[in-house]
């Protein structure tokens, strides 16, 4: 699998900047078919950090129902929550390989 397939987009919510102030740790979208290994290989190669662990989590389809009609409130996706392993590095994510 090609490196910059792997990794969709960063999320930046505020739950994740908190996850990344306190712990430092980093939360993408990832490929379906990714692995944790593929994940650790593709982020410290665009972003040259070493990464300490990686941990998967795969989110449910939702829905929002009104009246008769069904709509589809959020697709299911695949993040990843990326550790580093130096707590003074950090990740910038205008700067891409």
């Amino acid at each position: 699998m090609r490196i910059y397939r792997i990794i969709k987009k960063p999320i930046v919510t505020e739950k994740a900047s908190q996850a990344e102030l306190a712990n430092n740790c980093y939360v993408f979208e990832i490929d379906s078919s990714a692995t944790k290994i593929d994940v650790k290989k593709s982020v410290s190669e665009i972003y040259w950090v070493e990464v300490a662990s990686v941990n998967i989590v795969k989110t449910i389809e939702k829905f929002k129902h009104w009246r008769k009609w069904i709509q589809f409130k959020r697709r299911p996706s695949k993040k990843a929550y990326v550790t580093l392993k130096d707590s003074k590095a950090k990740i910038d994510f205008s700067l891409v390989k």
